[in-house]
């Protein structure tokens, strides 16, 4: 007879998720649970589920080097390709160094994922149940690109800009 703590053991082993070790990308300390990097069809390399994810439910935190506003200013000039959020006012994240997979979150104008900033983390929740090989993607809102960068989602409902139109801006 299986004890609880042998059949759970057994049930988890059951599942798969992906080794981090398998292909961690540059800068990228270990990957978050649950996702896996792979080319995406939106722009370059993107963030995938894993496993799924239920509607409401937190996929991921946002990690990387914690920077004050001077600094992120200071690494986005002439760079193509930011992966830098804020967190408030003066702090940002560069998960560019020691993030955990979530920054090739790539963004879509109809996403599936929402962020919530809390008690000075980013945390990444599922906007709806998302299954296992899809890609995960954000609506970035007002990033610091220029407002003439292109968005390549390719959704119906794409506003063909990643900046949102200045008059829809808060």
């Amino acid at each position: 007879m299986k004890t609880a703590a042998v059949k759970t053991a057994e049930a988890k082993a059951k599942v798969k998720v992906p080794k981090a070790e398998a292909e961690v990308p540059r800068g990228v300390k270990e990957l978050a649970y649950g996702i896996e990097i792979k080319p995406s069809s939106i722009d370059g390399k993107g963030c995938f589920a894993a496993v799924p994810f239920r509607a409401r439910h937190k996929v991921a935190e946002l990690t990387g080097e914690r920077i004050s506003r001077v600094e992120a200013a200071r690494r986005m000039r002439g760079k193509r390709r930011l992966h830098i959020c804020a967190i408030d006012a003066y702090w940002n994240v560069d998960s560019s160094r020691g993030g955990n997979g979530t920054m090739f979150i790539n963004h879509c104008c109809a996403p599936n994922c929402f962020m919530r900033v809390t008690a000075g983390r980013i945390i990444i929740y599922a906007l709806r149940d998302i299954e296992a090989g899809e890609e995960l993607t954000l609506d970035y809102g007002e990033t610091y690109h220029d407002d003439s960068k292109l968005c390549r989602c390719g959704a119906p409902t794409c506003r063909v800009t990643m900046n949102p139109p200045r008059e829809r801006r808060r």
